[in-house]
């Protein structure tokens, strides 16, 4: 199934992005308070995505916004 997806246009995006397991584990924390500083913002769609090869995994938080 397809998660359901916002098609409001945007004029900004925010990349969020680790590799390291530490940094991964705050990953949230960091948009969370990225959010709270630009609250003037107005978030229509978010990504999550995660890559990985034999050595390295990666999450990348997408936050797409209208200024």
């Amino acid at each position: 199934m397809t998660p359901a997806r916002s098609f409001e246009k945007f004029d900004g995006v925010k990349v969020f992005s680790a590799t390291m397991f530490a940094d991964r584990q705050a990953l949230g924390e960091k948009v969370t308070e990225w959010l709270r500083v630009n609250e003037r913002l107005r978030v229509v769609d978010l990504v999550v995505t995660q890559s990985s090869d034999a050595s390295f995994h990666c999450i990348a938080i997408s936050v797409f916004y209208r200024a």
